[in-house]
């Protein structure tokens, strides 16, 4: 009888194991688009995107949202007025809401030589718009310091001039981060366009396999073969997207990205048994990402962990409680992709020590090679111990420490 029900129990378990899905988070389009042309331009893109979107559910997969990124902000903007450059990106964030997309600017700096005017432009629209973007702060040919301070004077201007400061949500620095990634907001491009990549909602799949298995070695495999059977009918759809248009595929980013309930935070309190945080997290956190790299497809972005404070309710919650801090997630950094991401500020913080964060994270990217981004989010009004007031469906509420 024992040996029956221990049999029902696997048989259960296994079925369990088989049950959690990931959504597509993103489909994203990269594009070059210019002034005269936008509209066009953008719709054609919607357009490819929509028929990307039903593969994908044909597929099997249900997919939250579909994303357009354009050339540096420089780029399509240089020779315009500043109020003519404003207009423009208010009518790319109106198409976005009229057509059903989510918006992205590119690259605000691509050197840190860039125009000081493109930085006063991006404060503007990250301000007054739910458009996208990111700086880069850290490539190959070193760390990008003026960069860094530039985007500091950039998240306190949009904290000021944003209600709640939310404008914030929608930047975030980067750091070794390569073109292509098809998460926000860092992500970016320089390339001919007609370009795009794919990233997935996955955190559930971790949980999964965590609840069940606790070592780190069956761990990493099990996982590593779960994320493997979806990525695999991923990408599938993306090459059959690809063969029937003149787009490119320039691949998948397999970071299980969380959100809400579906939570990097559980799946890790699942491996460990303890709270986000406790010992064991960064074994965990190097655990996903081991398992992560090794799924065999092609591979763009991150390729690693998230850890958005604000975007999982679990993180969310942790951090209220004080179970880790910014330094634990730059340590856990050294062996995944976290970064600092939706990170609950105080107010009243300075541009020089947003520009130290800023800079620790570039720092721990160049030495590593490794991507990272800093989404830093100064909360007016409110003080360690305060709660943030941010109304963006997709992100919760913490207190500020």
């Amino acid at each position: 009888m024992q040996r029956k029900i221990l049999a029902l129990s696997f048989a259960l378990t296994s079925f369990a194991f088989a049950q959690a899905k990931p959504k597509v988070r993103a489909i994203t389009a990269f594009i070059r688009i210019d002034a005269a042309h936008m509209e066009a331009q953008v719709g054609e893109t919607v357009a490819f995107l929509n028929k990307a979107r039903e593969e994908y559910k044909s597929s099997g997969f249900e997919v939250e949202t579909i994303r357009v990124v354009t050339q540096p902000l420089a780029d399509y903007t240089r020779g315009m007025t500043h109020a003519d450059a404003v207009a423009l990106l208010h009518k790319y964030g109106d198409l976005a809401a009229k057509l059903g997309f989510t918006a992205n600017l590119g690259a605000v700096q691509l050197t840190e030589d860039d125009d000081r005017a493109t930085v006063d432009l991006a404060i503007d629209v990250f301000a007054t718009t739910k458009i996208n973007g990111s700086m880069i702060v850290a490539a190959e040919n070193g760390i990008h310091w003026k960069s860094i301070r530039e985007a500091a004077r950039l998240v306190k201007a949009v904290a000021a001039k944003s209600p709640n400061g939310a404008g914030n949500l929608n930047f975030a620095t980067a750091a070794m981060i390569k073109p292509y990634t098809p998460f926000y907001p860092a992500a970016w491009h320089d390339g001919p366009g007609k370009t795009f990549a794919v990233g997935l909602e996955s955190a559930n799949v971790v949980a999964e396999v965590f609840a069940q298995y606790h070592e780190p070695g069956p761990a990493e495999s099990k996982l590593a073969e779960a994320l493997t059977k979806h990525l695999l009918r991923a990408e599938a759809a993306a090459v059959r997207i690809a063969a029937a248009s003149k787009w490119t595929y320039a691949g998948i980013d397999p970071t299980p990205a969380p959100l809400g309930e579906v939570s990097i935070g559980r799946a890790i309190e699942n491996f460990i048994g303890a709270p986000f945080g406790s010992p064991g997290t960064m074994t965990a956190a190097s655990v996903i990402t081991r398992a992560v790299q090794s799924t065999p497809v092609k591979q763009v972005g991150y390729s690693g962990l998230m850890v958005p404070v604000l975007e999982d309710a679990v993180l969310g919650k942790r951090w209220e409680e004080g179970t880790y801090t910014m330094d634990s997630l730059l340590a856990y950094s050294a062996v995944c992709a976290g970064g600092l991401d939706t990170i609950p500020l105080p107010g009243d913080i300075t541009e020089e020590r947003l520009a130290r964060i800023m800079g620790d994270v570039a720092s721990l990217a160049w030495k590593w090679r490794k991507p990272l981004a800093a989404r830093l989010l100064p909360a007016p009004g409110k003080h360690p111990g305060d709660r943030t007031a941010f109304s963006d469906e997709r992100m919760g509420n913490t207190i500020v420490r």
